[in-house]
C-alpha cells in the first residue's frame, strides 16, 4: 500500500463491502406451490390456469346475425360535415363547400368485426422490504394457497387492471443480503477511510509553494459522499439489518381486442376507421363465443372463425378466459360526388361522428 494511501487512514474491517442488490439463488426458502422460485433476479414464473379449467366451445354451433340497412347521409349533413372539416384546415376556403353542387351521395356497406377476449393472468416473484418489527405472516400460520386459489377482487369486465397481492403465509425474515446484516456498507468513494486525497494539491499539502487552501495543508479532505464516516446506510434495508421477504402475486386483467374491416374501398384509407364509431347492431357475449354463420358478408364469417380459434390457442394455455364478446358494427361511409366551377370532386363522410376525408379539395391554399 502506498504511504500516501496509509495517510488517509484504515477502513473498519467490520463494515462489509456492498453485496448484491437481489438475494442470490438459494437464499430463500421454497414455498409449497411456488417451487419454481429459485431466488435472484429475473425469476417471475407464469402460472397457467389450473387443470380443472378447460373451456371449449360447443361443436357445430354457430351464431346467426340479423340483416341490417345500410345508413346514408343527406346533402345537408354532408355539406355541414365538409364545412366543419374545412374549418379545421386554415389553408382551405369555405366557399367551395358552401356553393358546391352535389351529383350523387353513394352509401357504402362497411362492416367492422371486433372480437374481445377478457383474460386473467397470474405471475409471482419474491419481494422484500426493510424489517422493522412488523407482523410476519409465515408458514407457522398455515400453508400458502396455490397461485390460482389466492382470493382477488375482480374489476368490471373488459377493464384492464393489474393488482399486486402478498401471498398469505409466504413471509420470512432474513438478514440483509446487501450489507450482510450490518445495516451499513463501506463507502465506495473513499474505500471506507472517510478521507480522500486532496485533488488540488494531489496530497502534498502545498500548492505553488504555499500551503494548500483547500485541505489546509493536510493533503486530504473529508469524503463528501459518506461525510467522513467511511460507510453509508445500506440502501436495501435502510439500516434495519434485516429484510422481510414475501412472494408477491401479480394478477393482470386484460381485454385482448382484434378488429377487422374488409378492405374494399381503395380510395379510402382504412386506418381512418380506427378513430370513429359505428353502429353495433350485433353483440354476442358468452364465456366462449361461437363463429358467426349466415351473415351476408362471408368474409366476416370467415374472420370470426379465424380469430376465435386464434384467441383460444393464444390465451387458454397461459391465462384464464373470463368472458368473450364479438361485435359487428355498421360503420357509416358515404362517397359524396360534387361539382364546383365546372370541375368534378368528391369526398367521404365516415363514422357516426360524420368525419370527412378528401384527397383533393378546390381552392386549397387560398383564403376567400
Amino acid at each position: 500500500m502506498d504511504e500516501k494511501d496509509e495517510d488517509l487512514g484504515a477502513f473498519d474491517p467490520n463494515i462489509p463491502e456492498e453485496g448484491p442488490s437481489a438475494p442470490p439463488p438459494g437464499w430463500l426458502d421454497v414455498i409449497h406451490g411456488y417451487q419454481d422460485h429459485k431466488g435472484g433476479e429475473d425469476n417471475n414464473p407464469l402460472y397457467p390456469p389450473p387443470p380443472a379449467y378447460n373451456p371449449q366451445p360447443e361443436l357445430n354451433r354457430n351464431t346467426s346475425v340479423p340483416e341490417v340497412r345500410v345508413p346514408s347521409v343527406s346533402e345537408d349533413v354532408a355539406r355541414d360535415a365538409l364545412l366543419k372539416f374545412v374549418e379545421s384546415k386554415w389553408t382551405y376556403s369555405s366557399k367551395p363547400a358552401r356553393n358546391l353542387t352535389f351529383k350523387e351521395l353513394r352509401a357504402l356497406t362497411v362492416y367492422r368485426y371486433r372480437l374481445e377476449t377478457y383474460t386473467e393472468t397470474r405471475t409471482s416473484a419474491w419481494q422484500f422490504e426493510p424489517y422493522n418489527g412488523q407482523m410476519v405472516d409465515g408458514p407457522q400460520f398455515g400453508v400458502s394457497p396455490p397461485p390460482w386459489d389466492v382470493p382477488v377482487s375482480q374489476p368490471p369486465k373488459y377493464t384492464d387492471r393489474e393488482d399486486k397481492i402478498r401471498v398469505p403465509h409466504s413471509s420470512l425474515v432474513k438478514r440483509c443480503h446487501k450489507c450482510n446484516g450490518c445495516g451499513k456498507i463501506r463507502c465506495k468513494a473513499c474505500l471506507g477511510r472517510g478521507q480522500k486525497r486532496c485533488t488540488f494539491c494531489h496530497g502534498r499539502g502545498r500548492s505553488r509553494k504555499k500551503r494548500c487552501t483547500s485541505c489546509h495543508g493536510r493533503g486530504r479532505r473529508r469524503c463528501i459522499t459518506c461525510h467522513g464516516h467511511g460507510c453509508q446506510t445500506c440502501t436495501v434495508c435502510h439500516g434495519s439489518q434485516n429484510l422481510l421477504h414475501f412472494i408477491q402475486l401479480t394478477v393482470t386483467w386484460k381485454n385482448n381486442v382484434d378488429n377487422f374491416i374488409p378492405d374494399r374501398q381503395p380510395d379510402f384509407p382504412d386506418k381512418k376507421f380506427e378513430k370513429v364509431s359505428g353502429d353495433p347492431f350485433f353483440i354476442d357475449e358468452n364465456l366462449l363465443v361461437y363463429p358467426i354463420h349466415g351473415f351476408p358478408d362471408q368474409e366476416i364469417c370467415d374472420v370470426s372463425t379465424k380469430l376465435i380459434n386464434e384467441h383460444l390457442q393464444r390465451f387458454t394455455t397461459t391465462s384464464r378466459v373470463l368472458q368473450q364478446r364479438q361485435t359487428i358494427e355498421m360503420v357509416p361511409l358515404t362517397h359524396a360526388f360534387y361539382t364546383y366551377n365546372g370541375k368534378d370532386f368528391s369526398f367521404y363522410v365516415y363514422g357516426v361522428e360524420n368525419k370527412v376525408f378528401t384527397a383533393k379539395y378546390p381552392s386549397a391554399c387560398s383564403i376567400l
